[in-house]
């Protein structure tokens, strides 16, 4: 029998940490030590991700199968909770590893969440190998593997792979080998990769639950099914239709004779009946809420007809109407792309055609992007497509087209005011930022003028053709002291509507 199968994205975040890991084991820096901590977020996500899954299949089998079928339902119910009990023990053990490791480096960041002593090496071998504790883990990870494994044997037998395992890897060149407790928690590992470790062991747990939960539910459905009861359902695609279209719905049985079709009604019409299913259409004319319920009558044994009704049905008609929003703002800006949302009711994705008066629209669905190139308005006109092929104009809206606004000069983080003497001569370049925009849009410096003014001494003036200082800017940026002047004026910028603008000259008082 197949085994259970990771995800890509699960193989990716494996991969991910054994490279992180070997990492580690030769020299522990910032940037891997950041990394591990944005891994051990991602894991956690994928983990939370997944549990709502999982328990989302609990929730759904416990209100329809174990509701309407107990006697098929309780020993597959039973099973799967067998499962979540084992997995939620094993959770509870792995956070109070985690509480009893973070305790001891120091505790968490409130800020950033961070452990601070996470670059520790000497925590994760002395709690988790020294003391026993991994090994501990292990031990737990692998009886609650086989308990998963027993449970699921039950239900389709065969070889089984799991995602949770606690195998010591495979002997590297010349023989060396090491433990599963060693590679994750011994020496040389520092606290931040051991939390990672943990959250890793957390994220397969979850995997393998989803996988085993939802394979543990799914066996009821292969039981036989016994054609001892039937319930009456209408299924229609939509019940938001536009003046002109056709409302659709399908009535018929969950389960049926497939020697004898049964007879469907909806308002004492008769329905054609193909495979069980009858199928009502019906023009719709005007405008507003209409409610309809369907009948069907099956043949039994003793030649009688037993008569079955469906639930009031309702659907609604209503005019051609269409929504453009813009994702951001209300106005369109030249230079960067304008993302929009596009709502048709009574329309799929695929019948629905947008264009722009002036400019370009691209994309597909419900998610557009706008782009202009001169300021003013536009129009943004959505259509349909009705059966037959008809077109039919849904709604045109109009928006306002702008300039990016300037942006703001900045050196050393601000836009003048005073700078101590050292953080005036650590920087060596200015930039233009555009503060409180909605868009990702960069300006390019192309020239400035840098004014040096000191006390008792001939004002110095450099030219710039970038937003770096030139050498010659640098060492008059050294003769500062305190009590000095520094304007950066005549500053010209370009930004993503490749217009060259003038940006407002900015003054610095050296303290």
């Amino acid at each position: 029998m197949a085994g259970l199968k990771e995800t890509p994205r699960q193989k990716m975040m494996g991969i991910l940490y054994l490279v992180l890991l070997g990492l580690a084991a030769t020299t522990v820096t910032d940037h891997v030590l950041d990394a591990f901590r944005n891994l051990t977020v991602s894991l956690e996500t994928s983990s939370k991700n997944v549990k709502a899954t999982v328990d989302n299949s609990m929730s759904a089998f416990e209100a329809t199968k174990l509701k309407n079928e107990p006697e098929r339902a309780k020993p597959i119910w039973a099973k799967a909770k067998r499962v979540k009990s084992a997995i939620a023990n094993l959770d509870k053990y792995i956070n109070d590893l985690k509480e009893e490791l973070v305790k001891e480096g120091g505790g968490r960041d409130p800020e950033t969440g961070e452990v601070g002593s996470r670059e520790n090496i000497d925590i994760s071998p002395r709690i988790m190998v020294r003391k026993g504790k991994a090994k501990e883990l292990k031990k737990k990870i692998d009886d609650t593997r086989n308990l998963i494994l027993k449970e699921l044997d039950a239900v389709q037998g065969g070889n089984i792979k799991l995602a949770l395992s606690a195998q010591d890897p495979p002997k590297r060149r010349g023989g060396v080998s090491t433990t599963w407790e060693e590679s994750n928690f011994g020496d040389g590992i520092p606290l931040t990769a051991a939390l990672t470790a943990l959250t890793k062991v957390q994220a397969d747990m979850r995997n393998t639950e989803a996988d085993a939960i939802k394979k543990i539910l799914g066996d009821v459905d292969k039981a036989v099914i016994n054609l001892d009861r039937f319930e009456a359902v209408a299924v229609a695609p939509t019940s938001y239709v536009l003046v002109g279209q056709q409302y659709e719905a399908s009535v018929f049985l969950t389960a049926s004779d497939s020697k004898a079709d049964p007879e469907v009604t909806v308002g004492g019409q008769k329905l054609k009946v193909d495979q069980g299913k009858g199928l009502y259409k019906v023009t719709t004319s005007r405008e507003g809420e209409f409610k309809w319920s369907g009948t069907i009558k099956v043949k039994q044994a003793d030649g009688t007809m037993k008569e079955y009704k469906t639930k009031e049905q309702v659907y609604t008609v209503a005019r051609p109407s269409a929504v453009v929003s813009p994702d951001k703002m209300n106005v369109f800006y030249i230079g960067v792309p304008n993302p929009v949302s596009v709502s048709a009711p009574g329309f799929s994705k695929d019948k629905i055609r947008v264009s722009i008066s002036e400019g370009e629209i691209k994309g597909s669905g419900t998610n557009y992007e706008v782009n202009v190139k001169k300021t003013g308005t536009v129009k943004v006109t959505v259509s349909g497509i009705q059966e037959g092929g008809k077109t039919t104009v849904l709604g045109v809206s109009e928006f306002r087209t702008k300039r990016i606004p300037p942006p703001r000069v900045k050196f050393g983080g601000k836009s003048g005011g005073r700078l101590p003497t050292g953080a005036m001569k650590a920087q060596n370049r200015i930039f233009a930022i555009l503060e409180d925009f909605e868009f990702d849009a960069k300006f390019t410096i192309q020239h400035f003028t840098m004014y040096i003014f000191v006390p008792r001494g001939e004002p110095m003036i450099f030219e710039g053709n970038s937003n770096k200082f030139t050498p010659e800017m640098s060492a008059g940026m050294q003769k500062v002291t305190s009590g000095a002047r520094v304007t950066f004026d005549n500053v010209f910028a370009t930004g993503p509507d490749g217009m060259r603008r003038q940006l407002d000259p900015i003054t610095f008082a050296v303290q």
